[in-house]
């Protein structure tokens, strides 16, 4: 419990130092968003609208920094994460929960997916070496080492087309309008397949030679010999031995996939022009959304950290080693 509790406080400082620097580093960006706004509807504000402008985005030009500082921590506090310059006047929230359940379907089944058949196939490539699986090493290195959008570019050029199954951007048909129907779920799973597939070549090629080189290291570890020795099952052994103790590393690196899911896919979303966060990150950047900007860096940030906790948790759980007080 004293090691859960020094993590969790780790995780608390470490949320107030990214929370802070998020709320620096877009005020250090060149530019001025209102300017940008301004020009979206070519200048037809009085001054009393442009300085309203600037305090209704948190970017009085009479008041500090420190006091700016100090109203975000406020609206953080009261669940308000501002208005969107791009898509003023709806409010950060309301644009991020519109894009976040796009991302978690499309990053977060893809990442389930790849780290179980990952993590089986390299299990199986480390236990029985010299095997047609283990064959496959030199393909799986190649693919984990391709970037995702080089993938995504090569799936459009080969799949996608005017007569293709396969759509080559956006979420669903235009036209459509989001529901829970028989129109729209077929539409938004049929424009996810290549981005998925394209996630999915790359992603379970890293796990499949990780999980590997881990049993191939814990295979020739003397509680493995002795494992043989007590005459238990080649299937027992595999498992509840090699599998488990190779299984620690990978359970981390999957926890920080899981944290990294609402943007570690930015340039996938960007050549497929899938309206997830990345996409939408994408856009507040060109547009210098501070506070578009801030929400999702701090929906990444959150999940990230929350993730390493869970990882934390597990590592408790696998390895007893973990558990000082024990």
């Amino acid at each position: 419990m004293r090691y859960l509790l020094q993590r969790i406080l780790f995780y608390v400082f470490t949320a107030w130092a990214a929370i802070t620097i998020n709320f620096f580093i877009p005020r250090m960006i060149p530019g001025d968003p209102v300017k940008s706004l301004l020009a979206r509807f070519q200048g037809q504000m009085s001054t009393d609208a442009i300085d309203s402008l600037y305090v209704l985005f948190g970017l009085d030009k009479d008041a500090s920094i420190w006091s700016q500082y100090l109203d975000y921590w406020k609206q953080l506090f009261h669940g308000d994460l501002g208005l969107s310059f791009t898509a003023f006047p709806a409010s950060v929230s309301q644009v991020i929960s519109d894009a976040l359940p796009w991302t978690v379907a499309l990053v977060g089944i893809t990442t389930i997916i790849s780290f179980l058949l990952g993590t089986g196939l390299g299990v199986l490539a480390g236990w029985r070496r010299g095997s047609w699986i283990d064959g496959l090493l030199p393909t799986t290195t190649f693919l984990s080492s391709v970037p995702y959008f080089w993938l995504g570019l090569l799936a459009i050029y080969l799949l996608a087309g005017p007569d293709s199954f396969f759509p080559s951007s956006g979420g669903y048909e235009p036209g459509l309008v989001p529901a829970w129907d028989q129109y729209f779920i077929p539409s938004a799973i049929q424009h996810s397949l290549l981005p998925a597939l394209t996630i999915l070549i790359s992603s379970v090629s890293g796990w499949i030679l990780s999980m590997r080189n881990m049993m191939v290291t814990v295979a020739a570890e003397d509680y493995i010999t002795v494992a043989h020795a007590k005459g238990l099952s080649e299937r027992r052994v595999a498992l509840g031995y090699a599998a488990r103790n190779a299984l620690l590393p990978n359970v981390s690196g999957f926890a920080l996939s899981l944290g990294f899911i609402v943007g570690g896919t930015l340039l996938v979303e960007i050549v497929f022009s899938y309206p997830g966060l990345g996409f939408l990150l994408f856009r507040a950047v060109g547009a210098k959304d501070y506070p578009l900007m801030q929400g999702i860096f701090l929906v990444i940030t959150i999940s990230v950290l929350v993730a390493n906790l869970i990882a934390d948790i597990a590592y408790l759980m696998l390895d007893p080693r973990t558990r000082k007080e024990g």
